[in-house]
């Protein structure tokens, strides 16, 4: 199929006057798996809720895998799978009876053969009886995963999966998905981890309701236009209270034990950092700006609606 997995313009969305969603545009081919990034109360979340038919826009339109946005959210709702932020599946039933519960509800056929795939796919066979409350973060991200996939969705939408959930897991969470994109399936995912956003196929990053970047990783980073600055040596607490608000910075992140500089015109970022390369106690590298550093840089430069 060529048209795209998700195509909307002009999303807009308000609770009680307040804009949380304004003119969002975004195109997701098929197959690919797409990352969307932003602050906490970003509009992401709303943004998911009217893609997959749980929300209607106040203004816009577009299409979710071919269905309108608009006026075929029961259309959309079955070709979906939505994991949402919080474990939302029954804590005082086995793993197998989650599974078959959701398959009834999508009137998934030879249902059994369905939970046993499921099972067998995510690894959870073995614990097919151990109640869903009784799970690690882990294991119930992956229960999650598992009846998201019961009715062989077409795209997945995936609201901050991996939150807190340990490095192992979210590797093998990350593994599986793109076991998933590789045989066709759509993903949007949010995230706040930057080594996610680095294995989506593509990005969007959204603040307070706005799209302020999309592309590639790559694309993202080169059209941020930013250039950073490494500082690393003593009292490097001392000196990121003395750079913050010069002229040309702006930003100053702490990476360790170093700190990254970070500003949008380069000669003004340069002056405002030579005086600290004179200095025998420090070292200062030109590196390229990674995602973190622009979306931080991003997210300083978006207007927050309360302020």
């Amino acid at each position: 199929m060529n048209e795209p997995a998700i195509d909307v313009h002009g999303l807009r969305k308000s609770f009680n006057g307040r804009v949380v969603v304004d003119d969002f545009a975004i195109r997701v081919e098929r197959g690919l798996i797409y990352g969307f990034l932003g602050p906490n109360g970003s509009g992401k979340t709303t943004t998911i809720r009217m893609l997959c038919g749980l929300l209607k826009p106040d203004a816009g339109e577009g299409t979710c895998l071919g269905y309108d946005v608009r006026r075929q959210a029961l259309e959309i709702k079955r070709h979906v799978g939505y994991m949402t932020q919080r474990f939302s599946l029954y804590e005082d039933l086995s793993i197998a009876e989650n599974l078959d519960f959701i398959a009834r509800v999508y009137g998934v056929p030879d249902r059994s053969k369905a939970v046993k795939l499921a099972l067998e796919r995510l690894g959870l066979e073995g614990r097919r009886t151990q109640l869903a409350g009784q799970l690690s973060g882990g294991w119930k991200q992956r229960l999650a995963l598992a009846a998201c996939l019961l009715h062989s969705p077409q795209l997945l939408l995936l609201d901050e999966p991996t939150a807190g959930v340990d490095p192992k897991a979210r590797r093998e969470f990350w593994d599986q998905i793109h076991d998933l994109a590789a045989e066709g399936l759509t993903v949007l995912v949010s995230t706040h981890y930057m080594d996610e956003a680095e294995r989506c196929h593509q990005l969007a990053y959204i603040a307070y309701g706005n799209l302020l970047a999309q592309g590639t990783a790559q694309e993202v980073i080169r059209a941020a236009h930013l250039t950073t600055w490494s500082v690393s040596g003593s009292e490097i607490a001392q000196l990121g209270r003395e750079l913050k608000g010069r002229p040309g910075v702006d930003t100053v992140v702490p990476f360790g034990t170093q700190l990254h500089v970070s500003g949008g015109e380069e000669a003004a970022l340069d002056s405002a950092i030579a005086p600290y390369r004179q200095d025998a106690g420090l070292h200062s590298t030109r590196i390229e700006a990674g995602l973190e550093d622009v979306f931080i840089s991003l997210m300083n430069q978006a207007r927050d609606y309360y302020q």
